[in-house]
């Protein structure tokens, strides 16, 4: 299945090729690398010309950022009722992921059909929130966001504040996610929505070694654990190449709906249309399980 993040006014996907995407983030536009984009592109014409900033690989790894303009260190980018802050980094992000758009609207759609319950969720690897506020917003009695970096977890707490959301229950974690849940298991505390969106690799706070494939079996295995009897959703979603939505797919019905059948799974890949063209930028896979 395919869902294509298509909502947004604030941001657009101007035109995707030859390894670079052309994005405007609220009248700002930025030139980066894309993995995905590996169709042609004519990058030296037009549209791309016409870039604020462009991001440049270095053969040492890294890169950095050249101003074809004087920018703010950081602006500010709107969906729906959420306001985020956008700044460019230099490992190439923004700071936000326009494609989770369609994650967003979906928890956030669940969590209102039930206005009665006291939804408990649980955001993992949830960098600067994206998901934490929607699903606050959206009603969600209690979100606890886990992070190892600290940096992205104050990011958060800014995108908290800009989203009009400090009176709601929001807890903020720097930890390594599998130890914390294991504690959360250890305290008997449950969630009804857990969600996560795992790194390919990665380092805990305490130098932690994360890789995708070795360890997203004892995570999930870990967060079932702790997925209450009445839960509503779970939710993967992953950027790491060269895994189908299947493997997904396989993952929850063999781990998730053995415990909790009252459910159905579905699977497949998020996009964002590409404006200039008739394509969409592939943008990685997702799995859920939601309550029927």
């Amino acid at each position: 299945m395919l869902r294509k993040a298509d909502q947004w006014s604030d941001y657009s996907c101007i035109d995707a090729g030859s390894g670079e995407k052309l994005e405007q983030w609220q009248g700002i536009v930025l030139r980066r690398p894309d993995p995905q984009a590996i169709w042609p592109a004519e990058t030296g014409k037009g549209a791309w010309k016409k870039a604020d900033a462009v991001y440049h690989r270095s053969n040492k790894g890294g890169g950095s950022w050249e101003y074809k303009k004087k920018l703010p260190d950081s602006w500010t980018v709107s969906y729906r009722e959420l306001t985020f802050k956008v700044s460019p980094t230099g490992f190439k992000h923004t700071g936000l992921f326009p494609e989770q758009a369609v994650n967003w609207d979906w928890m956030s759609e669940l969590i209102r059909k039930y206005p009665d319950e006291e939804i408990r969720v649980l955001n993992l690897f949830a960098y600067t929130g994206g998901a934490t506020m929607a699903c606050a917003a959206a009603g969600a009695a209690e979100v606890v966001h886990v992070d190892a970096s600290k940096g992205m977890v104050q990011w958060a707490k800014e995108n908290r504040d800009l989203c009009g959301l400090s009176d709601k229950k929001i807890r903020f974690i720097v930890d390594d996610c599998l130890k914390f849940v294991e504690r959360e298991k250890r305290r008997g505390r449950t969630y009804h929505g857990i969600l996560m969106d795992p790194p390919s690799y990665g380092r805990g706070p305490d130098g932690e070694m994360w890789k995708f494939e070795k360890e997203i079996a004892g995570l999930i295995s870990a967060c079932v654990d702790i997925l209450d009897d009445n839960a509503l959703f779970f939710l993967i979603n992953s950027y790491t190449t060269g895994f189908s939505s299947i493997v997904l797919e396989n993952m929850m019905k063999t781990m998730i709906l053995p415990s909790h059948p009252d459910g159905k799974v579905e699977t497949g890949e998020v996009a964002l249309p590409v404006l200039n063209r008739d394509l969409l930028l592939p943008c990685g896979i997702f799995g859920r399980w939601e309550r029927l």
